[in-house]
């Protein structure tokens, strides 16, 4: 089959496209393509994308990509002229990820990261596209105490049959598919692996817990730290990890590649650090852990610096006072009962 022709843009499909991370990635591929962002809301949101859908290189389907799914048949796709460009590009990102949800989520977690993950390949050796995969820092296994940095040459250790095995063992299987495909099809496929990512458009009141420490601390309610003061983590803003992402596609590199960032907070001081920002009277308190809320691995981004020149460049106070005005901005838009912010 010869490769299709590229009329003007580059078409290029974001599975996952309305989630968190999706939808900053959509912000910035659609500088230069034209994107078809592919969502079933599991865990993303309509607003994340609102200021897109107007775009004429933009494009929304609704759609589980457990199910199959053939783009030429789409009526709002004749714009792209999939039928005779194709598609260049694939970036799978979909999975559902809220804390407090998670164990509602097992069973569409473990499709998506293997029935998902399949029909998105498929669509890959259709196309002769390029294919990246956001794997995840669960791969490795429980963080360490003696070294909790991660080469991406760790084999990393996960109990296949752990409450938490659809993401975990998910992940790893989901690595496996793709190799897999690359070997057996030649796909030119990428994985990158995220660790902890947090900015604008991170869903309130699942369990993410940097997001939640914003709101209410405007609030000038308690923030709930779900854990306890030994409670640590490091934190890359999602504008870093997009950059990554991008870079990684547009590089030689099929990875896999941590993205993430290396510096390392306790949650209790990232808490006080929201509550000066924000000048609230808010207290902590802290709650039992979440099953989907962990201390996680550390990430050594030494070959992410040397392969593709990447490392975060958003400070974690420049992120969070990004964080607190986006909520001040959209205050009108955040309803406290529902799931997510815009």
């Amino acid at each position: 089959m010869p490769i299709k022709p590229i009329f003007e843009k580059k078409n290029i499909l974001v599975i996952g496209g309305a989630g968190f991370i999706g939808s900053h990635l959509c912000d910035e591929l659609i500088k230069d393509n034209k994107v078809i962002c592919l969502d079933n809301f599991s865990s993303g949101d309509e607003r994340n994308i609102d200021h897109l859908l107007q775009h004429p290189d933009f494009e929304f389907v609704r759609h589980d990509i457990v199910e199959p799914i053939v783009l030429e048949e789409l009526p709002e796709l004749k714009k792209f002229r999939v039928e005779f460009q194709g598609i260049q590009e694939i970036y799978d990102l979909a999975v559902p990820t809220a804390p407090k949800d998670f164990e509602k989520n097992i069973v569409a977690t473990a499709l998506a990261n293997s029935v998902g993950m399949r029909n998105g390949l498929d669509l890959a050796v259709k196309y002769k596209a390029k294919f990246l995969f956001t794997s995840s820092s669960v791969v490795y296994g429980p963080r360490r105490a003696a070294t909790p940095f991660f080469k991406e040459s760790e084999l990393g250790q996960v109990d296949q049959l752990s409450p938490r095995a659809c993401y975990d063992e998910g992940k790893r299987f989901a690595e496996t598919l793709v190799q897999t495909y690359a070997q057996a099809y030649g796909l030119d496929a990428k994985i990158v692996r995220l660790f902890r990512t947090y900015g604008p458009r991170m869903p309130l009141n699942v369990g993410h817990m940097l997001p939640d420490f914003v709101y209410h601390a405007l609030e000038n309610n308690n923030l709930v730290i779900y854990g306890d003061e030994t409670f640590s983590s490091a934190f890359c803003h999602v504008n870093d990890i997009v950059q990554g992402i991008v870079k990684t596609m547009r590089s030689g590199e099929a990875g896999p590649l941590n993205l993430g960032s290396d510096v390392e907070y306790r949650i209790v001081d990232v808490a006080n650090k929201v509550i000066a920002m924000t000048e609230s009277k808010s207290k902590i308190v802290f709650d039992k852990p979440l099953l989907f809320m962990t201390p996680l691995g550390l990430p050594d981004i030494s070959l992410a610096k040397e392969r593709l020149g990447w490392f975060p460049i958003v400070l974690l106070e420049e992120g969070i006072r990004g964080t607190v005005d986006f909520f001040k901005a959209h205050k009108s838009l955040i309803d406290p009962r529902k799931k997510f912010a815009r």
